[in-house]
């Protein structure tokens, strides 16, 4: 559900999605997409409570790196070594009906 409602809103901002679920060796990039020549890999997490924090919060160093290694996998799996990329973060917090509270969209959270 987050991962759909995070494809909407890219679309909606005008972002053209590539693949969703791209798997390599340890790990996944939810969602590519690409705007104004900058390739995304972006991590969705959802959350229907707060028990056990946001969104944002589990997006610790560890699963950072593990980003950035499957990054680097996609580009070179796709001779797109020389491409500007960028990983970001969307975070959907849902009702515990499902109904969409709120969408934050964290952009180049690797800061390389």
């Amino acid at each position: 559900m987050g991962e759909r409602l995070a494809c909407e809103y890219l679309g909606r901002a005008g972002y053209t999605l590539h693949e969703r679920n791209w798997r390599c060796l340890g790990g996944e990039i939810d969602i590519i997409a690409e705007r104004n020549d900058q390739l995304m890999m972006i991590e969705v997490k959802t959350r229907r409570s707060q028990s056990f924090g946001s969104g944002e919060d589990s997006v610790t160093a560890r699963k950072l790196a593990n980003l950035e290694r499957c990054a680097m996998a996609y580009l070179e799996a796709h001779a797109m070594l020389e491409r500007s990329w960028q990983v970001d973060v969307i975070a959907v917090d849902l009702s515990p009906r499902g109904e969409l509270l709120r969408l934050s969209h964290l952009q180049d959270v690797l800061q390389r």
